[in-house]
């Protein structure tokens, strides 16, 4: 049965636009991830591939410094499986930024890794870039 995760990250001192900007441009997507490639925009509609063609998808819906929408679908994953849905919401907190994930319908036998991959491949390197760009 399809699992879904969600997490609530939380970056200090960076606007929640400039975290929406990042994630959806793919210079600033591939070195936050510390991958060689990323092709994604901040169009809605527009196809994605990030994480070296590891996750590939479609901007569903875009609301700019707010909500980012996608299908997703991870390369590993076989083929009788469908795209999950993949939702980043931002929320403006003083100088902070909190961005509450959603990651729905993930096969099951998938689950585990893709949350700890969140972790691991997004949200701490992530946190690292930013204190190296400022």
């Amino acid at each position: 049965m399809p699992k879904t995760i969600t997490q609530k990250i939380v970056f200090k001192n960076t606007s929640s636009g400039k975290l929406y900007d990042m994630f959806l441009d793919s210079k600033h997507h591939a070195a936050l991830t510390g991958t060689a490639s990323a092709k994604i925009s901040g169009k809605e509609g527009a196809k994605f591939s990030v994480c070296d063609d590891y996750a590939k998808g479609k901007n569903l819906q875009l609301i700019p410094g707010k909500l980012i929408i996608q299908s997703w679908y991870a390369s590993d994953w076989e083929d009788r499986e469908v795209n999950s849905t993949f939702i980043l919401l931002f929320e403006q907190n003083g100088k902070d930024t909190i961005i509450f994930m959603t990651h729905a319908n993930i096969p099951d036998k998938e689950a585990d890794d893709i949350k700890q991959g969140w972790t691991e491949y997004y949200w701490k390197p992530w946190k690292k870039y930013l204190s190296e760009i400022r």
